[in-house]
Protein backbone atom coordinates (compact mmCIF):
# COMPACT_ATOMS: atom_id res chain seq x y z
CA UNK A 1 0.00 0.00 0.00
CA UNK A 2 1.29 3.22 -1.19
CA UNK A 3 1.33 5.94 1.22
CA UNK A 4 -0.83 8.00 -0.95
CA UNK A 5 -3.08 5.14 -0.40
CA UNK A 6 -3.18 5.10 3.06
CA UNK A 7 -3.39 8.55 3.63
CA UNK A 8 -6.73 8.62 1.61
CA UNK A 9 -8.03 5.17 3.67
CA UNK A 10 -6.97 7.12 7.43
CA UNK A 11 -9.26 9.79 5.97
CA UNK A 12 -12.03 8.13 4.68
CA UNK A 13 -11.79 5.91 8.34
CA UNK A 14 -11.39 9.62 9.94
CA UNK A 15 -14.84 10.73 8.42
CA UNK A 16 -16.53 7.56 8.86
CA UNK A 17 -15.91 7.70 12.82
CA UNK A 18 -16.77 11.55 12.49
CA UNK A 19 -20.47 9.90 11.12
CA UNK A 20 -20.50 7.80 14.14
CA UNK A 21 -20.13 10.42 16.25
CA UNK A 22 -22.43 12.60 14.17
CA UNK A 23 -24.93 10.37 13.80
CA UNK A 24 -25.01 9.61 18.00
CA UNK A 25 -24.82 13.71 18.43
CA UNK A 26 -27.89 14.78 16.54
CA UNK A 27 -30.39 12.30 18.56
CA UNK A 28 -28.56 14.06 21.26
CA UNK A 29 -29.17 17.37 20.38
CA UNK A 30 -32.69 16.14 19.69
CA UNK A 31 -32.85 15.19 23.05
CA UNK A 32 -32.66 18.30 24.19
CA UNK A 33 -34.89 20.05 22.08
CA UNK A 34 -37.50 17.82 24.01
CA UNK A 35 -36.74 18.16 27.51
CA UNK A 36 -35.95 22.15 26.64
CA UNK A 37 -40.13 21.77 25.31
CA UNK A 38 -38.76 23.36 22.42
CA UNK A 39 -39.77 20.76 19.79
CA UNK A 40 -42.27 23.56 18.30
CA UNK A 41 -40.19 26.43 18.73
CA UNK A 42 -39.40 26.57 15.11
CA UNK A 43 -43.47 25.69 14.04
CA UNK A 44 -43.26 25.49 10.61
CA UNK A 45 -40.81 23.31 8.08
CA UNK A 46 -38.31 24.08 6.32
CA UNK A 47 -38.92 27.74 7.82
CA UNK A 48 -38.54 28.50 11.07
CA UNK A 49 -41.04 30.81 11.26
CA UNK A 50 -43.92 31.75 8.15
CA UNK A 51 -41.04 33.66 5.94
CA UNK A 52 -38.01 33.12 7.73
CA UNK A 53 -35.94 30.17 7.56
CA UNK A 54 -33.86 31.62 10.52
CA UNK A 55 -35.53 32.16 13.95
CA UNK A 56 -37.26 35.69 14.58
CA UNK A 57 -38.95 37.82 16.88
CA UNK A 58 -42.61 36.57 17.61
CA UNK A 59 -45.38 37.57 20.05
CA UNK A 60 -45.88 33.33 20.53
CA UNK A 61 -42.38 32.21 20.50
CA UNK A 62 -39.90 32.26 23.07
CA UNK A 63 -36.71 33.05 21.76
CA UNK A 64 -34.88 30.54 23.21
CA UNK A 65 -37.09 27.72 21.84
CA UNK A 66 -36.39 29.06 18.40
CA UNK A 67 -32.77 28.70 18.44
CA UNK A 68 -32.76 25.55 20.16
CA UNK A 69 -34.83 23.70 17.60
CA UNK A 70 -33.03 25.83 14.85
CA UNK A 71 -29.61 25.05 15.94
CA UNK A 72 -30.55 21.40 16.09
CA UNK A 73 -31.96 21.65 12.51
CA UNK A 74 -28.67 23.69 11.57
CA UNK A 75 -26.87 20.44 13.30
CA UNK A 76 -28.43 18.36 10.16
CA UNK A 77 -26.52 20.26 8.00
CA UNK A 78 -23.43 19.67 9.63
CA UNK A 79 -23.95 15.93 9.78
CA UNK A 80 -25.30 15.62 6.26
CA UNK A 81 -21.62 17.32 5.13
CA UNK A 82 -19.87 14.98 7.25
CA UNK A 83 -21.98 12.02 5.06
CA UNK A 84 -21.43 13.41 2.19
CA UNK A 85 -17.55 13.75 2.36
CA UNK A 86 -17.68 10.01 3.66
CA UNK A 87 -19.99 9.00 0.40
CA UNK A 88 -17.56 11.45 -1.79
CA UNK A 89 -14.44 9.63 -0.62
CA UNK A 90 -15.63 6.06 -1.02
CA UNK A 91 -16.72 7.09 -4.96
CA UNK A 92 -13.22 8.15 -5.37
CA UNK A 93 -11.19 5.34 -3.87
CA UNK A 94 -9.57 3.55 -6.55
CA UNK A 95 -10.51 1.01 -6.64
CA UNK A 96 -14.30 1.88 -6.39
CA UNK A 97 -15.62 -0.81 -3.57
CA UNK A 98 -19.16 -1.45 -3.87
CA UNK A 99 -19.68 -2.05 -0.40
CA UNK A 100 -18.34 0.70 1.18
CA UNK A 101 -19.83 2.74 -1.43
CA UNK A 102 -23.38 1.49 -0.58
CA UNK A 103 -22.64 1.94 3.41
CA UNK A 104 -21.80 5.58 2.84
CA UNK A 105 -24.61 5.82 0.96
CA UNK A 106 -26.76 4.88 3.60
CA UNK A 107 -25.36 7.64 5.70
CA UNK A 108 -26.33 10.67 3.19
CA UNK A 109 -30.05 9.04 2.62
CA UNK A 110 -30.06 8.65 6.26
CA UNK A 111 -29.82 12.07 6.82
CA UNK A 112 -31.86 13.28 3.89
CA UNK A 113 -34.20 10.70 5.44
CA UNK A 114 -34.26 12.36 8.69
CA UNK A 115 -34.62 15.97 7.05
CA UNK A 116 -38.09 14.85 5.81
CA UNK A 117 -39.12 12.71 9.46
CA UNK A 118 -38.11 16.04 11.03
CA UNK A 119 -40.57 17.89 9.05
CA UNK A 120 -43.29 15.42 9.84
CA UNK A 121 -42.82 15.84 13.19
CA UNK A 122 -43.01 18.95 13.60
CA UNK A 123 -45.96 19.88 11.09
CA UNK A 124 -47.98 16.92 13.03
CA UNK A 125 -47.17 18.70 16.43
CA UNK A 126 -44.77 16.38 17.66
CA UNK A 127 -47.35 13.61 17.48
CA UNK A 128 -45.45 10.55 19.70
CA UNK A 129 -44.71 8.23 17.15
CA UNK A 130 -43.40 10.49 14.55
CA UNK A 131 -40.30 11.37 17.66
CA UNK A 132 -40.06 7.15 18.32
CA UNK A 133 -39.67 6.88 14.67
CA UNK A 134 -37.04 9.54 14.05
CA UNK A 135 -34.82 8.59 16.85
CA UNK A 136 -35.08 4.61 15.69
CA UNK A 137 -34.11 6.21 12.51
CA UNK A 138 -30.74 8.05 14.11
CA UNK A 139 -30.00 4.77 16.03
CA UNK A 140 -30.41 2.60 12.92
CA UNK A 141 -27.56 5.08 11.25
CA UNK A 142 -25.38 4.51 14.08
CA UNK A 143 -25.10 0.59 13.53
CA UNK A 144 -24.85 1.27 9.71
CA UNK A 145 -21.81 3.87 10.51
CA UNK A 146 -19.99 1.69 13.00
CA UNK A 147 -19.93 -1.05 10.15
CA UNK A 148 -18.76 1.65 7.51
CA UNK A 149 -15.94 1.94 9.38
CA UNK A 150 -15.41 -1.45 9.39
CA UNK A 151 -15.48 -2.15 5.96
CA UNK A 152 -12.99 0.40 5.09
CA UNK A 153 -10.46 -1.94 6.93
CA UNK A 154 -11.74 -4.97 5.63
CA UNK A 155 -12.22 -6.79 2.39
CA UNK A 156 -15.11 -7.33 0.24
CA UNK A 157 -15.38 -11.48 0.10
CA UNK A 158 -18.33 -12.70 2.04
CA UNK A 159 -18.37 -12.76 5.41
CA UNK A 160 -16.87 -15.32 7.42
CA UNK A 161 -17.88 -16.06 11.09
CA UNK A 162 -15.07 -15.93 13.92
CA UNK A 163 -16.96 -17.68 16.54
CA UNK A 164 -19.22 -20.72 16.45
CA UNK A 165 -22.92 -20.90 14.84
CA UNK A 166 -24.49 -20.70 18.28
CA UNK A 167 -22.95 -17.67 18.94
CA UNK A 168 -23.52 -15.72 15.90
CA UNK A 169 -27.89 -16.50 16.35
CA UNK A 170 -27.62 -15.30 19.63
CA UNK A 171 -26.33 -12.59 18.07
CA UNK A 172 -28.94 -11.85 15.76
CA UNK A 173 -31.35 -12.46 18.81
CA UNK A 174 -29.48 -9.86 20.39
CA UNK A 175 -29.64 -7.29 17.60
CA UNK A 176 -33.84 -7.85 17.60
CA UNK A 177 -33.87 -7.46 21.89
CA UNK A 178 -31.71 -4.69 21.42
CA UNK A 179 -34.62 -2.52 18.55
CA UNK A 180 -36.87 -3.90 21.06
CA UNK A 181 -35.54 -2.05 23.55
CA UNK A 182 -34.79 1.09 21.96
CA UNK A 183 -37.99 1.02 20.91
CA UNK A 184 -39.92 0.28 24.54
CA UNK A 185 -37.74 3.64 25.94
CA UNK A 186 -39.06 6.08 23.05
CA UNK A 187 -42.35 4.60 24.66
CA UNK A 188 -41.19 5.66 28.11
CA UNK A 189 -40.42 9.17 26.96
CA UNK A 190 -43.43 9.50 24.77
CA UNK A 191 -45.44 8.47 28.13
CA UNK A 192 -43.68 11.08 30.37
CA UNK A 193 -43.00 13.90 31.21
CA UNK A 194 -40.45 15.21 28.19
CA UNK A 195 -42.65 14.32 24.98
CA UNK A 196 -41.85 17.51 23.43
CA UNK A 197 -43.65 20.35 25.23
CA UNK A 198 -47.02 20.86 27.61
CA UNK A 199 -49.42 20.73 24.45
CA UNK A 200 -47.87 17.59 23.13
CA UNK A 201 -50.01 14.78 23.18
CA UNK A 202 -48.67 11.64 25.50
CA UNK A 203 -48.64 8.07 24.55
CA UNK A 204 -51.89 7.04 26.95
CA UNK A 205 -50.28 4.39 28.71
CA UNK A 206 -49.19 4.62 32.15
CA UNK A 207 -45.26 5.26 32.04
CA UNK A 208 -44.54 2.90 35.00
CA UNK A 209 -45.78 0.04 33.02
CA UNK A 210 -43.96 1.29 29.70
CA UNK A 211 -40.56 1.52 32.29
CA UNK A 212 -41.36 -1.91 33.55
CA UNK A 213 -41.20 -3.39 30.23
CA UNK A 214 -38.36 -1.37 29.33
CA UNK A 215 -36.17 -2.91 32.47
CA UNK A 216 -37.72 -6.14 31.41
CA UNK A 217 -36.39 -6.24 27.52
CA UNK A 218 -32.73 -4.75 29.28
CA UNK A 219 -33.06 -7.69 31.69
CA UNK A 220 -33.06 -10.15 28.45
CA UNK A 221 -30.40 -8.20 26.81
CA UNK A 222 -28.56 -8.57 29.80
CA UNK A 223 -29.08 -12.38 29.95
CA UNK A 224 -27.94 -12.84 26.33
CA UNK A 225 -24.92 -10.77 26.97
CA UNK A 226 -24.26 -13.87 30.06
CA UNK A 227 -24.91 -16.46 28.04
CA UNK A 228 -22.69 -15.04 25.17
CA UNK A 229 -19.78 -14.78 27.84
CA UNK A 230 -19.72 -18.48 27.93
CA UNK A 231 -18.82 -18.62 23.95
CA UNK A 232 -16.95 -15.54 23.45
CA UNK A 233 -15.29 -12.98 25.19
CA UNK A 234 -12.81 -10.01 23.74
CA UNK A 235 -12.43 -6.76 24.04
CA UNK A 236 -15.73 -5.84 23.16
CA UNK A 237 -17.52 -7.93 24.51
CA UNK A 238 -16.04 -6.19 27.89
CA UNK A 239 -16.76 -3.09 26.55
CA UNK A 240 -20.13 -4.04 25.55
CA UNK A 241 -20.99 -5.08 29.15
CA UNK A 242 -19.70 -2.37 30.93
CA UNK A 243 -21.73 0.70 28.41
CA UNK A 244 -25.54 -1.47 29.08
CA UNK A 245 -24.50 -2.31 32.79
CA UNK A 246 -23.86 1.70 32.93
CA UNK A 247 -26.83 2.49 30.98
CA UNK A 248 -28.69 0.30 33.03
CA UNK A 249 -28.26 2.12 36.24
CA UNK A 250 -28.46 5.81 34.59
CA UNK A 251 -32.02 4.35 33.74
CA UNK A 252 -32.90 3.37 37.47
CA UNK A 253 -31.17 6.64 38.77
CA UNK A 254 -33.16 8.45 36.26
CA UNK A 255 -36.65 6.54 37.15
CA UNK A 256 -36.09 6.71 40.90
CA UNK A 257 -34.94 10.81 40.20
CA UNK A 258 -38.12 12.18 38.43
CA UNK A 259 -36.22 11.73 35.24
CA UNK A 260 -34.93 14.83 35.76
CA UNK A 261 -34.06 16.73 32.33
CA UNK A 262 -29.52 16.22 32.22
CA UNK A 263 -29.99 12.26 32.73
CA UNK A 264 -32.94 12.14 29.81
CA UNK A 265 -30.01 13.44 27.30
CA UNK A 266 -27.52 10.99 28.96
CA UNK A 267 -29.53 7.90 28.55
CA UNK A 268 -29.63 9.22 25.01
CA UNK A 269 -26.62 9.34 25.01
CA UNK A 270 -25.74 6.08 26.65
CA UNK A 271 -28.79 4.32 23.91
CA UNK A 272 -26.40 5.56 21.13
CA UNK A 273 -22.99 4.24 23.30
CA UNK A 274 -24.76 0.59 23.66
CA UNK A 275 -25.75 0.48 19.93
CA UNK A 276 -21.77 1.36 19.21
CA UNK A 277 -20.60 -1.34 21.28
CA UNK A 278 -23.28 -3.50 20.05
CA UNK A 279 -22.49 -3.39 16.61
CA UNK A 280 -18.60 -3.40 17.20
CA UNK A 281 -18.85 -6.57 18.83
CA UNK A 282 -20.93 -7.78 15.91
CA UNK A 283 -18.38 -6.75 13.50
CA UNK A 284 -15.45 -8.15 15.76
CA UNK A 285 -16.88 -11.96 15.27
CA UNK A 286 -16.70 -11.35 11.51
CA UNK A 287 -14.34 -11.01 8.87
CA UNK A 288 -14.12 -10.58 5.40
CA UNK A 289 -11.32 -11.25 3.02
CA UNK A 290 -10.14 -9.49 -0.36
CA UNK A 291 -12.24 -10.73 -2.92
CA UNK A 292 -8.77 -11.13 -5.19
CA UNK A 293 -7.22 -13.03 -2.04
CA UNK A 294 -10.28 -15.47 -2.39
CA UNK A 295 -10.04 -16.06 -5.64
CA UNK A 296 -6.41 -16.79 -5.34
CA UNK A 297 -7.14 -19.37 -3.09
CA UNK A 298 -9.50 -20.93 -4.91
CA UNK A 299 -7.57 -21.36 -7.32
CA UNK A 300 -4.86 -22.60 -6.16
CA UNK A 301 -7.11 -25.23 -4.57
CA UNK A 302 -8.13 -26.06 -7.92
CA UNK A 303 -4.59 -26.50 -9.00
CA UNK A 304 -3.97 -29.16 -6.10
Amino acid sequence: MSRLTALLVSIQRALAIAAVIAQGGIAVTGSIVRVTGSGLGCPTWPECVRGSVVPVEHPDLAAVHQWIEFGNRTLTGVVGVITGLCLLAAWLNEPRRRRVVVLAAIQLGGVALQAVLGGITVLTGLVWWSVSVHFLVSMGLVWFAVLLVKAIGEGDGPARPLVQPGLVKLQVAQAVALFALLLAGTFVTAAGPHAGDSTTPRLAVPVATLAQLHADLLFLFLGMLVAMGFLHRSRPYWILVATVVAQGALGMIQYWTGVPEVLVSLHVLGAGAVVVATAALWVSTRERANTESTVDERELVAAQ
